[in-house]
């Protein structure tokens, strides 16, 4: 089991590339995160990649399983003993060297699941200007990304690229009904201004 403090470092900087199991071509982000318990990390993966925070989550690291909260805040209960609450442990708790992969689910329906690479932990963050403001990152900041975020509840990758399918073809049969439901999807748009604008806004805790 891995060791659980109560106080974060503040000194620790982490380089994560998220990428989306399955994308092809791969739909990923580079973050810099402070030292932050998995529960922060959450919502950091949730605002880079695009996702609206709606289902539940967890966090699988060198064998361990961490559970994320419920939207509402509460503890999800999975009935495992062994589970473990992802807001009591921080990324200084779990991981110990650049290279460590992290795997992160979302939305247990439709199973997206993310493989999280730490690139780098670094002293301090980066010397870049915060994305439209001028100012530089103090907290959380988005570097880098390809591809847009899927729709939610669209049935997992493979149900987003059959939605691809549809709406790219005027004659498929569920084109019609993709299009009222989805709108418009450019697959390869990603505004990296607005995920680091985003990002920016989580409190550090």
């Amino acid at each position: 089991m891995p060791r659980k403090s109560a106080r974060k470092s503040p000194d620790m900087w982490y380089q994560l590339k998220i990428t989306l199991c399955r994308s092809k071509p791969p739909i990923w982000r580079r973050i810099v995160v402070p030292d932050c318990s998995l529960d922060i990390l959450h919502h950091a993966i949730q605002f880079a990649m695009g996702w609206s925070g709606s289902h539940l989550h967890d966090f699988k690291i060198g064998g361990e399983r961490f559970m994320g909260r419920d939207p509402m805040g509460g503890f999800m209960d999975s009935g495992f003993d062994e589970d473990l609450d992802a807001a009591e442990y921080g990324l200084s708790d779990v991981v110990m060297s650049p290279k460590t992969k992290i795997q992160y689910q979302y939305d247990f329906g439709d199973s997206w699941d993310h493989v999280i690479v730490v690139e780098k932990i670094l002293s301090s963050p980066p010397e870049l200007p915060l994305w439209g403001t001028g100012k530089k990152p103090q907290s959380f900041i988005c570097l880098a990304g390809k591809g847009a975020c899927p729709p939610e509840d669209c049935g997992g990758i493979w149900g987003y690229y059959n939605m691809l399918e549809a709406l790219q073809n005027p004659k498929h049969p569920e084109h019609k009904d993709m299009k009222e439901w989805a709108g418009d999807i450019d697959p390869d748009v990603f505004d990296l201004a607005e995920a680091s604008q985003r990002l920016s806004q989580i409190q550090r805790r």
